[in-house]
């Protein structure tokens, strides 16, 4: 819970000050970088067409809904440094300019209205997107929005299809609609066979106590709400707790009710959580990576190719896309949350007893391992078009081989084995080393806390990559921390909204 209201604003302008008083740092960085590009070719990305093929070297226009975050942003990068024309879009809230749109990548930039903004403007939302893929002569539209228009992305789909020459990298709206509520996913699950927690969908107070009655001695679960809600989204109680009365309490406080259900969900032992990125085109598992995974997910390291845990999330997600009811009509992104637990490999081959806990049919932020120019990168991009069909044949194939082409098709495309971890400077300036520091003075926290944070601090800034900043393409990275971060942060306290997290990679405040 967010505190008094001097404390809110104590905090608010103190980021806000924080900002102003690394600006002159900032400023001096980003017009270095520009300089140096106008003068020497080192830091220029050299774009180029693709391969050889007559097909293949064609020049294709994208667009990338979502640029104003992380995963948008390093997607756009990908397809401009292949030598494709980029186009980009996203929502501008808080009176916020989005900071992908002054990205060097992007040959145009336009701006969407939000479908939850009002009742109807779903409408409005698919009408801009098909306005833009006509005047901008957009042969694939790679969707990266937010969970907050899923849905409406897939809706959008369907009828950018059917209307245009434009393919898609978005599901439909009867596979997003299933993947995207917990409820279904899990019941998807259930029919393949693939190892799930204990999970039930409860409706009531009432419910959640039945489902805690019949439960096996020691059982723990975890109340997750279905739809949005910041609010509760972190809040991680095992219940039961240590008696009835309390939690009953504890139940009686939540939100649930018939049109607001919840599920509870068995908690896994062993605290290890992991998430995975993967492009699917028409049934085919193209790109994959997994990684460690948080809560609030701000650190991006991808877990080696040998290791158990990453073959068997990879044989997971192949087999949830191989049983689906149509593979084949499956394009689009694919992410799975996972819980792993110690123990012997269960019957169905999964090490490690990993358990499925979430799906969310978009693209992830851990797309971003791939952003490091190579043979990885172009491979990527080549997945993607290969959504695209010329005289009924894929554009290209895809793989971590080589040839006369470069990677052959059939391959599976994974970031590079020397691919660097990603953090995001804002949030670790903040997290582990001012905030840590502050504790200290305060005398809530010992000095072995304190070093070991700000040791972890400079480990990132010196031995890892910041998620956005890139020095041929600086000012994304500047208008984020300078101007979207700072104008959403007075807006907030403006109107007068409590907020309790903020995730600068997706640039998503987390209300309370």
């Amino acid at each position: 819970m967010a505190g008094p209201p001097w404390k809110d604003t104590v905090r608010c302008f103190s980021l806000v000050f924080l900002s102003l008083l690394i600006l002159p740092f900032s400023s001096i960085v980003a017009c270095s970088c520009i300089l140096i590009l106008r003068v020497t070719p080192y830091l220029q990305p050299h774009t180029q067409p693709q391969d050889g093929h007559p097909n293949e070297a064609r020049r294709r226009t994208i667009l990338v809904t979502g640029v104003g975050m992380a995963k948008g942003l390093t997607l756009a990068r990908s397809f401009h440094l292949s030598g494709h024309r980029v186009i980009g879009a996203d929502f501008e809230t808080h009176n916020a300019p989005c900071s992908g749109r002054f990205s060097r990548s992007l040959s145009a930039f336009y701006r969407l209205p939000k479908p939850s903004a009002n009742q109807g403007n779903e409408k409005s939302y698919t009408e801009s997107l098909n306005q833009i893929i006509n005047a901008e002569r957009v042969d694939l539209w790679v969707s990266c929005s937010g969970v907050a228009s899923a849905v409406e992305d897939a809706q959008a789909k369907e009828i950018i299809e059917q209307n245009t020459r434009c393919k898609c990298i978005q599901f439909d709206v009867q596979t997003t609609s299933t993947l995207h509520e917990k409820a279904s996913f899990m019941e998807e699950c259930k029919r393949i066979g693939l190892p799930i927690p204990e999970t039930h969908e409860v409706r009531s107070p009432r419910d959640v106590l039945r489902v805690l009655s019949k439960a096996k001695s020691k059982q723990k679960f975890i109340l997750k709400p279905v739809g949005m809600d910041d609010r509760n989204r972190g809040n991680m109680t095992l219940l039961p707790l240590p008696s009835d009365m309390k939690t009953k309490e504890h139940i009686s406080q939540l939100p649930i009710s018939k049109s607001n259900p919840w599920i509870l969900q068995q908690f896994i032992p062993g605290g290890e959580e992991y998430c995975t990125h993967a492009l699917v085109v028409r049934g085919e598992v193209k790109c994959f990576v997994a990684c460690p995974s948080a809560e609030l997910l701000m650190h991006y390291k991808a877990l080696p190719h040998d290791s158990a845990l990453w073959k068997s999330m990879l044989a997971f997600t192949i087999e949830f896309v191989q049983n689906a009811p149509r593979p084949e009509a499956m394009t689009g992104h694919l992410s799975f949350d996972f819980m792993a637990s110690e123990g012997t490999p269960s019957q169905n081959g999964f090490a490690k007893n990993i358990y499925a806990i979430e799906c969310n049919p978009r693209a992830h932020t851990a797309v971003v391992l791939f952003a490091q120019r190579g043979s990885e990168m172009e491979a990527m991009v080549r997945a993607y078009l290969s959504a695209l069909k010329v005289d009924g044949k894929e554009t290209a194939g895809v793989v971590n081989g080589t040839g006369p082409a470069g990677p052959l098709k059939g391959s599976l495309v994974t970031p590079p084995g020397n691919s660097l971890p990603r953090y995001w400077i804002g949030h670790d300036l903040v997290s582990l080393f001012l905030h840590p520091i502050l504790r200290w003075v305060q005398g809530l926290t010992d000095f072995r806390h304190v070093r070991a944070a700000v040791l972890g601090f400079f480990t990132h800034v010196f031995f890892w990559k910041e998620g956005t900043f890139e020095a041929w393409d600086p000012l994304p990275a500047f208008y984020l921390y300078h101007v979207v971060w700072p104008l959403t942060i007075l807006s907030a306290w403006w109107k007068n909204q409590q907020w309790s997290r903020i995730n600068v990679s997706t640039t998503k405040m987390f209300t309370c």
